[in-house]
C-alpha cells in the first residue's frame, strides 16, 4: 500500500450558525444572513449542529422549507438523513406531523432511539408491527408496510400529517417487498410533502421525474462525491496493494472515476499466479491428481501459488496499520461464526482490560432479561467472550438482542472487528474505517454469483467514518483467479439503475377497489414507477416502429409493377415456398415416426442394416433397448463393435434381414464373445447380396399426389397466370418485395413488444380482479363480504389465507395447532432445493395443512389460467417448531429438531405472530368469534421467551 494508514481525524468542517462567524468573509456573512431570512427554520436547525452542512444538504433542506418534495440520492455515509431530520424539525416548528419510514424494523428502532435523544420520548412514537409506542406523537417512526396499511385503513393517525420521510427508498427495487414503497408514494394525500432518501443510482433523474408526475413539485438532488475519500486495496499475502495506479490523480485522491488504470504490480501478480497455477497443474501426480512436489500449494515462492492469509492474519495486519475498526464481509452466516471462533482460538485481543470490563458490564445488563436456561443454546458465553476481545459476528441468524448489542458496542468504539453478511450494509448505522471483502461471489438464493457494482459500492460505502476518519479503506482479499481489471471495473462503475418491482397483489386490489372503485384504481396503478419505466421504454420502440413503417412504404413503392399487383404475386411465391417446406417437414416427421415404430418391433438376434451414423452397416441386436422414452438398441456390428445406438442412427425404418442366436451370457465387454457373434452375423448374411437401403425421400413407391402436391400445383398455375409473371423486371421487383416481407415481419414483432409494454400494470390488475371475481371477492366495482376479510390480510400468501378462512380450514384447531397451520404460509426455507421431508404434527393440524396445500394447488391452477404467478407453494418446514413453541416447549428442545439458528427462529415466529393477528382481525370481520379467540390465544402463546424479549429488534 503506497499511502500510510490514518488515525482519527479532528473536527470535520468549519462550524456555522454563529459558532464560527469570525472565520467568514464579509460577503459570506451577508450570504448567511440572507439565507437565514429566507429560510429561518433551516437557520434554526443548523444552529443545533456543531458541524457545517454540505451544499447538497443545504439545497435539499431549502427545497423542503420552500414547500417542495425532494429526492436525495447520495453515497452511503454522506449524511442524507440530515434532510429527513430537517423535515421532522420543520414539522414540529409548523405544528404538523411527520412520519419517518424505514425498510426494516432494526433501522426503525435505531432511528427511534436517535430521535428520542434529540426531541424527547413524548414527541416521538414507534410503529413496527411488533411495537406500538406513543403512536399519536407528532413524530412517528415506522416501517413502510405499517404506513401502507394505515393508508388503506384510513387511519385517524394520518390527520395533520405534513411530511413523510422515506429512508432507503431504493428498496422499491426489492423483488418481494418493493411494491409497498410505490403504493405509499401513489396513495399519500397530495398535501403531504415527500422526502425520499436513496443510495446512489444512475437513473435518479428518471425516478425524480416520476415522483414529480405523481407527487407534484419534486426536486432531485444528486450527490456523487463521498464525504470521506475511499482508497481501494487488494491484500496479496500479508501485503496491501493499491488497486489503481498511482498515476491516476482521482484515484490517488480517493475518488475513483470510471476507466481508472489498474496498478501494474497487481496485473503482474495475476499473470504470475496464473502461470504458477498452470505449472502446478502440469506437475500433478498421474496417480491422484495432486501436486507431487509440494505439500502446501499456498506457499509463497517461485512457481507456486500466492499465499492466502488467515482471518486472524488479516485482522492483525489491519490493527498494525491503524485500519481498525473494520467490517469483514464474509457472505455466509456459518463463515461469520467460524471467523469469530478462529479469533478466539488464536487468543486475539483487540481491547484493553478496562474496555473488556466495560463491555462485560454492558452485555450483562442488556441481556439480563434472557432466561438463564436459554443462555447455553443461544451461545451467550461464547458471544460475550468474543465481545470482550473486540470481535463479533453480525448476521440475520443471530438473536435480535445480540445484533443490537453488537451494533451499540461497535458505535461506541468497543468492538474493533465485525464479521458480517451483506445484510449489515442495508441501512444499519455501523460505519467503519476499513471494509474487507473476502470473496467476490455470494449466494443469491439460487446460485453463487459475482457481486454487482451496486453491491460492491453499497458494501464499501461503509468505510470512512465522517468526523472520525480522514479517509476510508476498502480491502479485497486475493483469491486464486482474481482478475484485477474486473475488480477495478466493480470499484469504478457508476451505473446502478433503479428498476421497479411493482405488481398489484390480491390484497392491494380489494383495498383499492374498496376505496376508489375499479376504473379509478386502474388509473392509479398506471401511475406506478413500473408503468412509467415501461412507457419510457416504449418511446424508443415506437420510434423504431415508425421508421420501419416509413421504410415499408418505400419498399412497397419500389416493388410496384405496371402489369399488376406485384405484392399479390410475391405472396403467391411465398405461399408455394411455405407449403413445400411444410410438406418436407411433415414427411420427415412421418419418416421418423415410422423409423421409431420399426425399432420397437426388433427382437434379440435380429440382423438389421443400420442406415446411418458412425456404425452404419450390418449389425445384430443384442438388446432392443425399449425401457426408455425412445428405443436404443444395443448391437454388435460386423467389425466386432458393441454399441448402444439411438434414433439418430435410424433416419429410415429397418426390418430384420436374418436371425442369429445370441448367447444368454453374452457380455459386450468380452472381445472373444464379440468376435464369435460378429462371425455368426457374417455367416447369416453371406448369401443376402447387397442390402437395399430404404428410399431416402421417405415416400416409398407411392405415386398418388398428396394434398400438399395438389395445393402447390394449383398455386403454381395461379402464379403463371398472374399478369406480373411475364414482367421483364420481375426478379428486381421480387427482391424489393422480399425486403418488404422481412421488414413487415420485424415491424410486427416491434408492434407486439409495444403493445405488451403499454398498460402492463393495468392489464395485470385486470387479471387479478378476474381471479377475485371468480372467487367472489369482487363483484364488479363492489368488494364482497369475502373481499373485506381479504383486505385485512397482508401476507404474500394473502389469497390462500383468505380461502382457508372462508372454507373453515382452521376451525376447531387448538391455538398451537393453528400456529403450525399458519406457519406454512409465512415460512420459506433458505435452500428451497432441500429434498428432506419436514416433520409435521399429526391429527387435526396435519389435515388442516393438507387442506391448505390443496387450496394452494387449486389457486395455482386458477392463476395459470389467468396468466398470473403470485402464490408460492406452502412450506411445511416450520410447522413442527411453531407447534412445539406454542405448546410451551423450551427453546433448546425446539431448536434441536430444526436446522434454524436462534435469530432465524425468532424472525419466523414474529412473522407468524403478524399473520396470527391478521387472521384474528379477519375472523372478527367474518363474525367467527371462536377462530378470532383461537388466533389471539396462539399469538399470546407464541410471544414469550426470546421472542417477547426481542420486541425492539428486527
Amino acid at each position: 500500500m503506497s499511502r500510510p494508514a490514518p488515525g482519527a481525524a479532528g473536527q470535520e468542517d468549519d462550524m456555522v450558525g454563529g459558532q464560527a462567524d469570525e472565520q467568514l468573509s464579509p460577503a459570506e456573512r451577508y450570504a448567511a444572513y440572507r439565507a437565514s431570512r429566507q429560510h429561518p427554520v433551516l437557520a434554526d436547525f443548523r444552529s443545533h449542529h456543531d458541524f457545517a452542512l454540505d451544499d447538497f444538504q443545504v439545497r435539499a433542506c431549502e427545497e423542503v422549507e420552500d414547500g417542495r418534495g425532494v429526492l436525495v440520492a447520495a453515497p452511503t455515509g454522506s449524511g442524507k438523513t440530515i434532510v429527513g431530520e430537517f423535515a421532522i424539525h420543520l414539522a414540529l416548528a409548523t405544528g404538523r406531523k411527520a412520519f419517518y419510514t424505514t425498510p426494516i424494523k432494526a433501522l426503525s428502532n435505531q432511528k427511534y432511539a436517535d430521535l428520542v435523544k434529540r426531541y424527547g420520548a413524548e414527541q416521538v412514537g414507534l410503529l413496527t408491527g411488533d411495537n406500538v409506542v406513543n403512536s399519536e406523537a407528532p413524530v412517528v417512526v415506522m416501517t413502510t408496510e405499517v404506513l401502507r396499511n394505515m393508508l388503506y385503513a384510513g387511519s385517524r393517525t394520518l390527520l395533520g400529517l405534513g411530511f413523510v420521510v422515506m429512508d432507503e427508498v431504493h428498496y422499491l427495487a426489492d423483488r418481494m417487498r418493493g411494491a409497498v414503497w410505490e403504493e405509499v408514494i401513489i396513495h399519500l394525500p397530495e398535501s403531504v410533502a415527500l422526502v425520499s432518501l436513496s443510495a446512489t443510482v444512475s437513473n435518479a433523474e428518471e425516478f425524480g421525474e416520476w415522483l414529480e408526475t405523481v407527487r407534484g413539485e419534486t426536486t432531485t438532488i444528486v450527490e456523487e462525491r463521498r464525504p470521506v475519500p475511499l482508497f481501494q486495496h487488494v491484500m496479496v499475502g500479508r501485503r496491501l496493494h493499491d488497486l489503481f495506479a498511482d498515476s491516476d490523480v482521482d484515484a490517488a485522491a480517493g475518488f475513483v472515476k470510471e476507466g481508472a488504470p489498474v496498478n501494474g504490480e497487481l496485473l503482474r501478480i495475476a499473470r504470475d499466479d496464473w502461470s504458477s497455477s498452470r505449472l502446478m497443474r502440469d506437475r500433478r501426480s498421474p496417480r491422484k491428481g495432486k501436486p507431487g512436489s509440494s505439500k502446501n500449494p499456498r506457499q509463497v515462492g517461485n512457481g507456486r501459488r500466492v499465499w492466502i492469509p488467515s482471518r486472524v492474519d488479516v485482522i492483525e495486519r489491519l490493527e498494525r496499520d491503524g485500519l481498525l475498526p473494520a467490517i469483514v464481509f464474509v457472505f455466509s452466516r456459518v463463515g461469520c461464526d467460524a471467523a469469530v471462533q478462529q479469533c478466539l482460538d488464536a487468543n486475539l485481543r483487540l481491547t484493553s482490560p478496562e474496555e473488556r470490563e466495560t463491555v462485560r458490564a454492558f452485555v450483562e445488563e442488556r441481556c439480563r432479561h434472557l432466561p438463564d436456561e436459554d443462555l447455553q443454546v443461544l451461545g451467550y458465553h461464547e458471544f460475550l467472550d468474543a465481545l470482550t476481545r473486540g470481535v463479533a459476528a453480525h448476521h440475520a441468524g443471530m438473536l435480535p438482542t445480540f445484533k443490537e448489542v453488537v451494533e451499540e458496542l461497535y458505535q461506541r468504539g468497543l468492538i474493533r472487528c465485525v464479521f458480517a453478511t451483506e445484510t449489515l450494509a442495508l441501512g444499519i448505522n455501523m460505519p467503519a474505517r476499513t471494509v474487507v471483502i473476502e470473496k467476490m461471489t455470494k449466494w443469491n438464493g439460487e446460485t453463487h454469483a459475482d457481486i454487482t457494482p451496486g453491491e460492491y459500492t453499497q458494501l464499501t460505502g461503509r468505510a470512512g467514518r465522517r468526523g472520525l476518519d480522514v479517509e476510508g479503506h476498502a480491502v479485497v482479499l486475493w483469491q486464486p483467479g482474481t482478475d484485477p481489471r474486473q475488480l477495478a471495473g466493480l470499484a469504478s462503475t457508476r451505473t446502478y439503475p433503479l428498476r421497479s418491482s411493482f405488481r398489484p397483489s390480491y390484497n392491494m386490489a380489494v383495498n383499492l377497489v374498496h376505496q376508489f372503485g375499479r376504473e379509478r384504481s386502474r388509473e392509479l396503478l398506471e401511475q406506478s414507477f413500473a408503468q412509467f419505466q415501461a412507457d419510457r421504454a416504449v418511446v424508443g420502440l415506437a420510434r423504431q416502429l415508425r421508421k420501419s413503417e416509413d421504410a415499408l412504404e418505400g419498399y412497397r413503392e419500389a416493388a410496384t409493377c405496371h402489369l399488376g399487383d406485384f405484392m399479390e404475386y410475391a405472396a403467391l411465391r411465398r405461399r408455394i415456398t411455405d407449403v413445400e417446406k411444410g410438406a418436407a417437414r411433415a414427411r420427415r416427421a412421418d419418416r421418423r415416426e415410422e423409423a421409431l415404430r420399426s425399432l420397437t418391433r426388433l427382437k434379440v438376434g435380429d440382423v438389421v442394416a443400420v442406415p446411418a451414423g458412425k456404425f452404419a452397416g450390418l449389425a445384430v441386436v443384442v438388446d432392443p433397448g425399449l425401457s426408455g422414452d425412445e428405443p436404443r438398441p444395443y448391437v454388435v456390428t460386423a467389425d466386432r463393435q458393441a454399441r448402444r445406438l439411438n434414433a439418430l442412427d435410424f433416419p429410415s425404418p429397418v426390418e430384420a434381414l436374418a436371425r442369429v442366436k445370441v448367447p444368454r451370457s453374452f457380455n459386450g465387454r468380452n472381445p472373444q464373445m464379440r468376435r464369435d457373434l460378429a462371425a455368426a452375423l457374417r455367416e447369416a448374411t453371406h448369401g443376402l447380396g447387397p442390402v437395399r437401403r430404404p428410399d431416402r425421400a421417405g415416400r416409398g413407391d407411392a405415386t398418388a399426389p398428396t394434398a400438399e402436391d395438389r395445393e402447390v400445383a394449383e398455386l403454381r398455375a395461379r402464379l403463371k397466370a398472374h399478369p406480373c409473371h411475364d414482367c421483364p423486371d420481375r426478379e428486381d421487383h421480387a427482391r424489393w418485395a422480399e425486403r418488404w416481407h422481412k421488414l413487415e415481419r420485424d415491424a410486427g414483432t416491434l408492434k407486439r413488444r409495444v403493445e405488451s409494454r403499454t398498460n402492463t400494470v393495468a392489464r395485470q390488475f385486470d387479471r387479478v380482479c378476474e381471479v377475485l371475481e371468480r372467487l367472489d371477492y369482487l363483484d364488479g366495482d363492489e368488494v364482497t363480504a369475502r373481499g373485506r376479510h381479504l383486505s385485512r390480510i397482508y401476507t404474500d400468501m394473502d389469497l390462500v389465507a383468505a380461502e382457508a378462512l372462508r372454507s373453515g380450514t382452521w376451525a376447531d384447531l387448538t391455538p398451537a395447532e393453528l400456529a403450525a397451520a399458519l406457519s406454512v404460509l409465512v415460512f420459506e426455507a433458505r435452500r428451497p432445493d432441500d429434498a428432506s421431508l419436514p416433520r409435521v404434527p399429526g391429527g387435526a393440524v396435519q389435515a388442516a395443512i393438507a387442506e391448505t396445500v390443496r387450496i394452494w394447488a387449486d389457486l395455482d391452477a386458477l392463476e395459470k389460467e389467468h396468466r398470473l404467478d403470485y402464490l408460492r407453494e406452502p412450506d411445511l418446514g416450520f410447522a413442527w417448531a411453531a407447534w412445539r413453541w406454542a405448546e410451551g416447549d423450551e427453546l433448546d428442545d425446539v431448536l434441536r429438531v430444526t436446522d434454524l439458528a436462534a435469530g432465524d427462529f425468532v424472525r419466523w415466529v414474529k412473522q407468524l405472530l403478524d399473520l396470527a393477528d391478521q387472521v384474528a382481525d379477519a375472523a372478527g370481520s367474518l363474525g367467527d368469534a371462536a377462530l378470532r379467540e383461537t388466533a389471539r390465544t396462539a399469538s399470546r402463546a407464541l410471544r414469550r421467551g426470546v421472542v417477547a424479549y426481542s420486541s425492539l429488534a428486527d
